[in-house]
């Protein structure tokens, strides 16, 4: 009997180190790389990285044999800063993916490095095109949402309304400049015009002559083509001029949850834009956000919901593939629909652009919300196919 028990131990640590030996170093390593104290710290920061340990608990820590680790970087904004922690974490400490990353200069330096080493790129919180675009790569995911998505949605909205006048206040960097060329486009496409533009820097504080040179445009529409604290910054301060009552229109291109939160409903109240996520969509994404916020103490951004679902199918990927050679995860990545609270029917194109509905969405009042995180109205659900670019049309160089 011994020697029965010890052959069949035996057997199980053969079958244990079949079951690992193709995950490298024996442990499948994620990075969330994002802003944990700057502008995007609030939509994306350590609410990320709980959204990822959560995608990892409900494989029970393990795949394919080996347990998950996640780390976490702070990439302050900075490119040079990004690029260096991702190239440290590939060549030193053995990381396995890279999550996250908003703002889109830093994703356009960590997309060079993890082509370059093979290494899986999981983007919720970049928006620039180019992403899956021109700079495309084999394993670069964009996951949650575009700049052309938000221009399709809100400029095309907007436009059916009439406002078919625009001038843009941008935040001056890959992302803002992105986000003001598709919308320019959809306007032009729809036979309006755009009056100019001004462009701010990175964080901050005074809108105040941006704002007024906006407004002396007499443009229908001032599109705000900036993100985080500086969206929320533009919106409150547009108020203080009195943009809205003036009979212009105030267009936040890329606004989220904790934006909203942050304004109040008083201020926010109208808002129109576009979503890839809300917590009370339905009763998987209830369920999911409520667990989300004894955690985090919040509700979960589009970004956040994103890297969840991101890091899951990377995982279910991994599984698949029966361990963690990139290439063959890349595969099944574009292989397996997505399926989850955040995506219904979700598919990855050849670019690596991951399809799913996309939603209108209208700021309440207060006298209509129903309580605190009660702050959208779905005005239309946006269907995949329509909300995204045609990966033919992208320019990726991986499309044939």
């Amino acid at each position: 009997m011994r020697m029965l028990l010890l052959a069949g131990t035996a057997l199980m640590a053969l079958a244990s180190t079949a079951a690992t030996a193709q995950v490298s170093n024996n442990t499948v390593k994620i990075g969330v790389l994002n802003d944990r104290s700057g502008i995007y710290a609030d939509l994306a920061g350590e609410g990320s990285a709980i959204a990822a340990r959560m995608a990892a608990e409900e494989f029970g820590n393990k795949v394919a044999g080996a347990p998950i680790e996640i780390v976490v970087a702070d990439h302050q904004n900075k490119a040079d800063i990004a690029a260096s922690k991702a190239r440290e974490w590939v060549d030193a400490e053995n990381v396995d993916v890279i999550a996250d990353v908003p703002n889109s200069a830093a994703a356009l330096a960590v997309q060079g490095i993890t082509r370059d080493k093979k290494r899986i790129f999981l983007m919720s919180g970049p928006g620039a095109t180019a992403l899956t675009g021109a700079q495309c790569s084999p394993y670069g995911f964009q996951w949650a949402y575009d700049n052309y998505a938000m221009a399709a949605g809100t400029g095309r909205a907007l436009m059916e309304q009439g406002k078919k006048s625009w001038y843009f206040v941008t935040a001056d960097y890959a992302f803002g400049q992105s986000l003001e060329e598709e919308t320019t486009k959809m306007v032009k496409q729809l036979g309006g015009t755009v009056a100019g533009s001004v462009r701010h820097p990175l964080g901050t504080a005074d809108f105040s002559s941006f704002l007024l040179q906006a407004q002396a445009s007499q443009a229908q529409v001032i599109g705000l083509a900036n993100a985080g604290a500086d969206a929320t910054n533009a919106v409150k301060q547009a108020a203080e001029f009195g943009i809205t009552q003036g009979g212009q229109s105030l267009a936040g291109l890329l606004l989220f949850i904790t934006d909203i939160h942050a304004l109040g409903l008083q201020a926010a109240q109208g808002l129109m834009f576009t979503e890839g996520f809300y917590w009370d969509l339905d009763d998987q994404t209830r369920e999911w956000s409520k667990k989300f916020e004894a955690k985090a103490g919040k509700k979960p951004t589009m970004v956040q919901a994103g890297v969840y679902s991101a890091v899951r199918h990377y995982l279910k990927a991994v599984e698949a593939a029966g361990g963690d050679d990139p290439d063959k995860v890349a595969a099944k990545m574009r292989e397996l629909p997505v399926q989850d609270m955040f995506a219904k029917n979700g598919k990855v194109a050849a670019n690596g652009r991951m399809f799913h509905d996309m939603y209108l969405v209208r700021v309440k009042k207060p006298n209509e919300s129903r309580g605190a995180w009660d702050y959208y109205e779905i005005v239309k659900t946006i269907p995949a196919e329509q909300a995204y670019l045609d990966p033919a049309k992208s320019g990726c160089p991986l499309v044939k």
